[in-house]
């Protein structure tokens, strides 16, 4: 793959999106690459704990969807392009495994799009986010306006795209947009205490709780909670509730096996 770096490492899988002259930006390629990457996350999925999604170098997460390519397309096929980024979107979100998105520099459009699928956001104090595509005649559509009011209400996401308002660290911090912020000093040591409490955690139950906590923005309460009490449920089945549950009341570390 061109611009897309998998690396995976014991139980830990991390996707670099490398195009850094061009701050990062997803073109069709990009995408298809991506979509490439979660094949092979999931082909070795029973094995992965955390995926981790970055831009590289410092300046940008992802600034954006490429407007050099979009500029170009006709009605129908920006209907194709776009949708096609919503559905390599929604395998990212729906993937069984916890995703940090590590949110370096510029998460505009399509980058905040894309850190907005991911379950975690850590960004850095430099980051920039927003999504400003109305100021280009656009809507967000990788998702945006979807994800974003969930993420954070109406009144704040209205305010955000009708504006095309970008915002700081701080700020994002503030609206529960990111989960952390933090220095590039101090960036991998934040990503290690996550990514190490993440794995103390019990697999099936984690993606039990994703899927639980996805069914609370499409559905209704009643069907979410009977989702909730057969996830519940499941999880009496499973050798991980047991070690965990005797591990908690002889007062020693669980050893979680993922099953």
């Amino acid at each position: 793959m061109n611009f897309i770096n998998l690396d995976i490492q014991s139980d830990i899988a991390s996707i670099t999106i490398n195009r850094e002259k061009a701050l990062n930006a997803l073109n069709s390629d990009v995408l298809k690459e991506l979509d490439q990457a979660i094949d092979i996350i999931e082909d070795r999925i029973s094995d992965i704990r955390v995926l981790t999604i970055r831009g590289a170098g410092e300046k940008s997460f992802v600034a954006g969807a490429d407007i050099s390519e979009m500029v170009k397309l006709s009605p129908l096929e920006a209907r194709e392009f776009l949708t096609y980024g919503q559905r390599v979107l929604d395998r990212i979100e729906l993937l069984p495994i916890p995703v940090i998105a590590i949110v370096n520099g510029y998460a505009l459009g399509g980058g905040l799009e894309l850190a907005l699928a991911c379950d975690i956001r850590l960004a850095t104090e430099n980051a920039v986010l927003g999504l400003p595509e109305v100021s280009l005649g656009l809507i967000p559509s990788f998702g945006g306006t979807q994800r974003l009011t969930r993420a954070v209400g109406t009144s704040v996401a209205k305010s955000m795209i009708l504006m095309g308002k970008k915002i700081d660290a701080k700020r994002a911090y503030e609206l529960g947009l990111v989960d952390d912020v933090a220095s590039f000093e101090n960036l991998d040591e934040k990503l290690g205490k996550m990514i190490k409490t993440l794995k103390k955690m019990a697999p099936v139950a984690l993606h039990a709780a994703k899927d639980a906590i996805y069914a609370a923005s499409n559905t209704d309460i009643i069907s979410g909670q009977e989702l909730e009490v057969n996830y519940a449920s499941m999880c009496f089945s499973t050798d991980d509730l047991r070690e965990g549950m005797s591990a908690f009341l002889e007062k020693r570390k669980a050893e979680f096996t993922g099953k």
